[in-house]
């Protein structure tokens, strides 16, 4: 199965300086017309070792409800246990391209694990400067390990380990959350299916782009999961929507980047706002992403939780199974 992937497409792109039209966004989108470059305000960052509790749950709470992401610092992940996911990654994307295509989704899965380009609906027939890799990475009877490279050899290992100290930061980030909206601290991942949580790692690799004035390498979106937690490489490229504006958000090394997603905003009933992000391109070199969705099983039921409902705050959102809500979203159906 032959695969048109951007990273073909760049290599033959970069000679002429051109990128094909289905790449190049609206006026709207435009990096260059819509990136802000006066004054930028910066993202939180967080120091997740702070050992006072209650400061450590309020400023995540604020950031969370006035942002929907942070940054965090100190989070006892190794910096080794990070450098060797990227590297392993990068590895991979760097593999001929018949031995990457070893790990395609075929064009009628319905699941999303798998090597590719496509992941959803294409507003106007436009597309994404970038190539991914999906893949479960915990629960153990969530993983399929067909989907897990065996180039480099070390693959396994490195995802391994990094989902093993993963688990600790998400269950702090998920008990901090829960104490903010006034619950017990194990509320919030109970309700987005406790042990049965999956994580869902996607690798994103962004090749050198020649008109990264016209592309983007991810358009305009908030994420499905509950919580996004996020390694960049150090090539910039994150942007936030915030103020009618979009802004850079800075690299700072070997923190972890923090979204809000969909999920934490319904169960919240809209005191945590999923964030509105893009990613744009580089014209000399490639940014990569290794973002970790943390999502409920398909058949878990997500809505606002009915602790947080009442005659002055109602529902603001409608009660559905995560799968009818990825299906509504990949199709851009309203929810």
């Amino acid at each position: 199965m032959e695969l048109k992937t951007v990273q073909a497409i760049a290599f033959s792109s970069m000679s002429a300086g051109i990128i094909p039209p289905e790449f190049i966004r609206s006026e709207k989108e435009q990096p260059a017309i819509t990136t802000f470059h006066g004054y930028i305000p910066q993202v939180p960052t967080i120091d997740l070792s702070d050992p006072d509790e209650e400061k450590l749950t309020r400023l995540i709470v604020e950031a969370s409800s006035e942002w929907g992401m942070f940054q965090i610092v100190n989070h006892g992940i190794p910096s080794d246990v990070i450098s060797n996911l990227q590297k392993v990654g990068k590895e991979f994307f760097e593999l001929p391209q018949e031995e990457k295509e070893l790990y395609a989704k075929s064009p009628d899965s319905k699941s999303i694990q798998g090597y590719g380009s496509k992941l959803q609906k294409e507003v106007e027939g436009k597309k994404a400067w970038v190539d991914h890799l999906f893949h479960n990475i915990w629960p153990p009877p969530a993983i399929d390990y067909q989907f897990w490279p065996k180039k480099p050899p070390t693959y396994r290992a490195a995802n391994e380990e990094y989902a093993k100290w993963l688990q600790g930061v998400a269950d702090k980030l998920f008990g901090r959350l829960s104490l903010g909206l006034g619950l017990g601290e194990g509320t919030l991942k109970e309700s987005v299916g406790g042990d049965e949580l999956l994580y869902l790692l996607k690798i994103n690799y962004y090749p050198p782009c020649p008109r990264p004035d016209l592309a983007l390498g991810v358009v305009a979106h908030t994420d499905m999961s509950a919580i996004t937690i996020l390694i960049p490489n150090e090539v910039q490229g994150l942007q936030v929507f915030r103020d009618d504006h979009w802004f850079d958000v800075k690299y700072i090394s070997n923190a972890l980047v923090i979204h809000v997603g969909d999920q934490l905003e319904i169960l919240s009933n809209g005191k945590y706002k999923a964030v509105l992000h893009r990613t744009t391109v580089n014209k000399e070199k490639t940014r990569m992403s290794w973002p970790v969705f943390l999502e409920p099983p398909s058949d878990q039921v997500v809505g606002p939780l009915p602790q947080l409902v009442n005659e002055e705050n109602p529902a603001g959102y409608k009660t559905k199974k995560y799968s009818d809500y990825v299906y509504c979203k990949l199709n851009k159906i309203p929810q």
